[in-house]
């Protein structure tokens, strides 16, 4: 690798075998066929974020044979991990405040983003933002063409040539995915692939797939608006308000979420949450067969609970030759009981159902999916059970930054639950939460920027015990004093112990996958002293 440091008058040139006269990389005829035959040899390629998905791009272009420049923002003393992750690959680096972001795509056939580099966000860093909608506007008399701008997920969603499965919603995506990704592989001839916003980006797995995979692929509001086109099948857990910062207002958000459903292959699906009705209201776009599922009896050609059991209710397989006719259940389309299920809460059901309701569209056989279901126990930092420490119970849900992911981890526990919350406040209305709270909880440790917001909100909605912590550390030592408190006191076992913390990391960690580490350390460390004490 190399690094540059240009002038705002430097370019840079490439030392492959483009030629001026090739122009930009036409996408829409580009195949994975095309990329294998080396249709990328040599062309000059951009990749703008070093970062999982700018990585993984890199790595991705030069071994189809282009020649790759990387932007990053950050200084190169930053980028040392990414740049060791390159493992040895021919790829020029220009990082760094001091290098203008127009220089990295100066002659460059196709310029490739990852998820949070956007010339509509706001939230993209402001000299490249600018940079980029001139890229993209169009230029009168220009006749040389631009290089084609095209994102991480949407490349991968252009060239991939297995069935998709696209999850989203506000919360709850994480799970849905994982645990649809486990229930398709229930079935051997069909390898699956899971990846996308759950932090595995997906163009590095092009080269092994086939028709026979099956992907699923977590998408989040970054990825939505930068995708040509849709996938396979879409599936939605709900849709709320989050990440107003970017989209500016609750429609716009809306409006991003919305993508997916509106770009669904018309041969596929949309699989809809119908207890929530944003999400319902998709069925209506005509994009492709709906398929609802709720938390009550089945709607035709859905999934539902009766009787404490899942049960389908005529979901037709995605057709296939020779095959017709609704997916094969048990007795009045019985799934599975939902107490078989290993991850807590009735959200978790809903999130199960949507698992179901996919298994069912690839005709997985009903015995399978149950298997398969009932064995997956969740994923890490949601609801994930960290230890059990002399009757007090430790759940890491990190990934609880929006109130009503919050309120289900509370509603997923019986009491005595102290919660610890707190973090980067993300703008959006706690009402709800505070009380919910109060209802819930024996007691809130708050940490963190939003933590005096918060107490405030939780003590007015009737919280009656609220103590403040300077760190997590001290955070889940308080919150365990109390819960052994709540023991003592004659309270049945266990007591929880809940960080889902309301608000994002960034102040005290650098994602909530490190704030979720970090949790899971402290209560590590807290056994290891307990042990200790009890063996003198």
């Amino acid at each position: 690798m190399t690094t540059d440091r240009p002038t705002p008058t430097d370019r840079p040139t490439s030392t492959g075998s483009l030629t001026p006269t090739l122009g930009p990389i036409d996408l829409d005829a580009l195949t994975l066929a095309d990329v294998r035959a080396g249709a990328l040899r040599g062309r000059q390629v951009t990749v703008l974020g070093f970062a999982r998905s700018g990585i993984a791009l890199a790595r991705f272009f030069v071994d189809a044979g282009a020649t790759v420049t990387v932007y990053d923002g950050r200084p190169d003393s930053e980028l040392a991990d990414a740049t060791a992750a390159i493992d040895g690959r021919p790829v020029r680096l220009l990082a760094g405040p001091d290098v203008a972001p127009e220089t990295a795509w100066a002659g460059a056939a196709l310029v490739a983003t990852s998820p949070s580099i956007n010339p509509d966000f706001p939230t993209t860093e402001p000299r490249l933002r600018d940079a980029l909608q001139a890229l993209v506007a169009p230029r009168a008399g220009d006749t040389r063409g631009t290089p084609a701008l095209v994102s991480e997920a949407d490349l991968f969603l252009r060239l991939c040539p297995a069935p998709t499965i696209g999850v989203t919603g506000t919360k709850g995506k994480t799970t849905t995915s994982s645990l649809i990704a486990a229930v398709l592989a229930a079935d051997p001839s069909h390898p699956v692939v899971l990846g996308g916003n759950i932090g595995l980006p997906l163009i590095e797995r092009l080269a092994d797939l086939t028709p026979d995979h099956r992907v699923v692929i977590e998408l989040s509001e970054l990825q939505l608006p930068t995708l040509s086109g849709g996938t396979t099948v879409a599936v939605y857990t709900n849709v709320t308000s989050d990440h107003l910062d970017r989209h500016g207002s609750l429609e716009g958000y809306r409006r991003a979420k919305r993508r997916l459903a509106e770009l669904v292959d018309p041969d596929g699906a949309l699989v809809l949450n119908a207890d929530d009705p944003v999400v319902t209201a998709y069925a209506a776009l005509g994009s492709a067969r709906p398929v609802l599922y709720r938390l009550d009896d089945p709607l035709p050609g859905g999934v539902g609970v009766v009787d404490d059991w899942i049960v389908a209710a005529g979901v037709v397989p995605l057709a296939r030759p020779g095959r017709g006719g609704a997916a094969a259940t048990g007795e009045g389309g019985r799934i599975m009981p939902i107490g078989e299920l290993a991850i807590p809460g009735r959200h978790n059901v809903s999130n199960a159902l949507a698992a179901v309701a996919t298994g069912l569209l690839f005709g997985l056989a009903p015995d399978a999916i149950r298997r398969a279901a009932a064995a997956f126990s969740g994923v890490e930092h949601r609801l994930e059970p960290v230890a059990v420490i002399d009757g007090v119970r430790f759940v890491n849900d990190s990934q609880g930054t929006q109130p009503d992911a919050v309120i289900a981890a509370l509603r997923a526990f019986d009491p005595p639950i102290v919660i610890i919350v707190g973090g980067r406040d993300k703008g959006v209305d706690l009402t709800e939460l505070a009380a919910v709270t109060a209802e819930r909880a024996a007691a809130a440790v708050v940490i963190g920027e939003s933590g005096p917001n918060l107490a405030r909100l939780f003590g007015a909605a009737g919280l009656a015990r609220i103590e403040t912590a300077p760190t997590l550390d001290e955070a889940v030592r308080t919150a365990d004093a109390i819960a052994r408190e709540r023991l003592a006191a004659g309270e049945e076992e266990p007591a929880t112990v809940l960080l889902s913390p309301a608000a994002a990391s960034f102040d005290m960690f650098v994602d909530y996958a490190a704030r979720g580490r970090a949790f899971r350390e402290s209560v590590g460390r807290l056994a290891d002293e307990r042990r200790t004490r009890g063996k003198r």
